[in-house]
């Protein structure tokens, strides 16, 4: 039976839309019950997907809205992933919304509640036409949200026109599997698995489809456009939690749908994912844009969970349980752990832009001083990005390190070894780029007039990014409680896929390979900050604490304003040396073959919506 609680969260989100539309007179009650509201709503979520984890066992159900409803460990998840965002965003939202007061402020927070719904009923249905047309809201709603921001048409047209295009590609795709099991029921397209050329017809319509929403290159274009004009919280929303409604499409489809038969789909998917995330963070570390930076780190980790994804669908393929399990944990830890600390920086980026109202980082500088507690939230969110230890994109990269060395032991392909490689440039590209970010931004002295007078948010967003910054501590530290609740889908899809049966070990490894304990990491690494504390006390005793009088030297800090790099200057030489990459960077980018289109028309958009709504009709009767 279906949980109140997940028709609690649904029914809040309606209430949070409708106070925007009807008090719209009212802007600052209407604002309060909008954050308020879809604060209830994601509260009530979070605890239904909790309890759906401690059960372990899927949940079905009817909802007049959606119709069939259906909970599994996926469902779950990806509801864990909207509440737990949406609660830090609604908390951030009560005091960022002052920064659009006048300006939209009330369409806001109503489509933010509307954008919460669609996501969340997407997530839940267990029908065609439920979940394609939650599927449309969400692309409407983004739309109208990236409208908000009168300067923002060209990117919005984009926006839509890129992810209409995704949405008739993922309609022909239902269509044929829908015609083939003679039903819109998820239940009977699990049962009637397609085989041969049409199954893998089906696979490409919707890895595409789905991949203009999950925004992987060479299917990005709209993320550096759309994402950065957006309101940051929503910003949050859409690259935290949006986008993975694509790698959640491409699951059910390629997976639970098609059971992943073909060999050749899961090393499609791990090469995409590949390359997506070394030019992802290459074309990040280029940025002075900070959003537009965090945009092309949202390419390079859906690349990293398209990896994750791309070797658990081999080990199906391969009949292999155990890199089934492993890869797919990697991917869904990954795809967590990306929602948590992508939300915060984007939130932490949107606190500093409420001060300075910029989005250069070269007119940022000394906010460490000036904002403390955002500085401490964004620089949690830039280690986890960077996955550092024990801190959760550790862990999560961690399983798809290991996934990825025991597929090399199969001996099958030198995709594996490579593979290894760029996500290991990756990382070391990452750490980089967010050694600049932070350092250009909350360090040295501040660099145009306005940081300099910079100080704290409010405390409604500070205590939305500090809970973020929490949730990363935690899924890192707790890494070894929470990730086998995740590895239940992964042996859910060994049950029903394979004819293999599996124990409880997920993979075969040597110690020294399966050996993680967050834990253990974070105890050690905060002994090896104590040592050399504990050797000056030991050996200069009581002069430890004594004060020196005069000048010290200050490694030119007096001369500063002349001497510090700027965000061009950190990465001269990575720019200098990858220069034909970035010259060609437009032809590995969808949007600038669209942009002209886009760009001509306002009508471009809206045709493409009608060709989506006759596909729909089509499908619906043709079924």
């Amino acid at each position: 039976m279906l949980s109140p609680l997940v028709m609690a969260t649904l029914l809040l989100f309606l209430l949070g839309a409708a106070a925007g539309l009807l008090l719209q007179k009212l802007p600052a009650l209407a604002n309060r019950l909008n954050s308020g509201f879809a604060l209830l709503g994601s509260l009530a979520g979070l605890v239904a997907a909790i309890q759906i984890f401690a059960q372990g066992t899927p949940v079905d159900g009817q909802l007049w809205l959606l119709g069939s409803v259906h909970l599994d460990m996926l469902a779950a998840l990806m509801l864990l992933v909207i509440s737990t965002v949406g609660v830090a965003v609604a908390l951030y939202s009560f005091a960022y919304i002052r920064e659009y007061q006048g300006k939209g402020d009330v369409a806001i927070g109503a489509l933010m509640n509307l954008f919460l719904f669609a996501m969340v009923g997407m997530v839940l249905a267990d029908n065609a036409l439920g979940f394609l047309l939650c599927y449309e809201l969400v692309t409407l709603t983004t739309y109208w949200l990236v409208k908000t921001n009168p300067d923002a048409a060209k990117q919005s047209r984009l926006y839509l026109v890129m992810n209409h295009i995704g949405m008739a590609l993922v309609l022909i795709a239902f269509w044929l599997l829908c015609r083939e099991s003679g039903s819109l029921e998820f239940a009977a397209l699990r049962e009637h698995h397609l085989a041969g050329a049409l199954a893998s017809l089906v696979f490409l319509l919707s890895f595409c489809g789905f991949g203009l929403r999950a925004g992987f290159v060479p299917l990005h274009g709209w993320l550096p456009v759309a994402e950065p004009v957006a309101p940051s919280h929503i910003s949050a929303l859409m690259s935290g939690v949006m986008v993975k409604l694509g790698l959640f499409g491409i699951l059910r489809v390629s997976i639970d749908f098609l059971g992943a038969s073909q060999l050749w789909w899961g090393y499609v998917v791990l090469i995409f994912g590949a390359c997506s995330a070394v030019l992802g963070v290459l074309f990040a570390l280029a940025e002075h844009d900070l959003k537009r930076l965090l945009a092309y780190h949202t390419v390079e980790n859906i690349g990293i969970i398209l990896m994750g994804m791309g070797i658990g669908m081999i080990g199906i393929a391969n009949q292999q349980p155990a890199l089934v399990v492993l890869g797919l944990l990697g991917a869904l830890y990954h795809l967590l752990n990306h929602a948590i600390f992508k939300s915060l920086l984007f939130m932490g980026t949107g606190s500093v832009m409420f001060r300075l109202h910029t989005r250069d980082m070269d007119k940022m500088g000394g906010l460490a001083k000036l904002m403390p507690w955002t500085a401490l939230a964004f620089l949690i969110g830039a280690m986890a990005i960077s996955a550092l230890p024990p801190l959760n994109g550790f862990v999560s990269e961690w399983f798809i390190y290991q996934s990825l060395l025991s597929m090399t032991k199969l001996g099958t392909s030198v995709v594996a070894p490579l593979a290894v490689v760029m996500l290991a440039v990756t990382g070391a590209m990452a750490v980089m780029c967010f050694v600049k970010v932070y350092g250009i931004c909350f360090c040295g002295a501040p660099r145009s007039e306005k940081a300099s007078h910079a100080r704290e948010v409010p405390g409604a967003m500070v205590a939305g990014t500090l809970l973020l910054a929490a949730v990363c501590l935690v899924l890192g530290l707790g890494a070894p409680w929470i990730a086998p609740h995740i590895v239940s889908y992964g042996q859910a899809l060994v049950d029903n896929q394979m004819s293999v049966a599996t124990g409880a070990t997920l993979l075969p490894l040597d110690s020294s390979q399966s050996i993680l304990s967050p834990p253990v990491i974070a105890i050690t690494l905060l002994g090896l900050f104590l040592i050399p504390l504990l050797v000056l006390a030991i050996f200069k005793g009581p002069k430890l604490g004594r004060r020196h009088a005069g000048t010290p030297w200050a490694c030119g800090y007096a001369y500063e304003e002349r001497m510090s790099l700027t965000s061009g200057g950190v990465t001269h030489t990575l720019r200098q040396l990858c220069a034909p990459l970035y010259r060609k960077q437009p032809q590995l980018d969808l949007a600038s073959a669209l942009h002209g289109v886009s760009d001509t028309s306002g009508m471009t958009g809206w045709l493409l919506h009608g060709i989506v709504l006759a596909l729909f009709i089509l499908m619906a009767v043709g079924v």
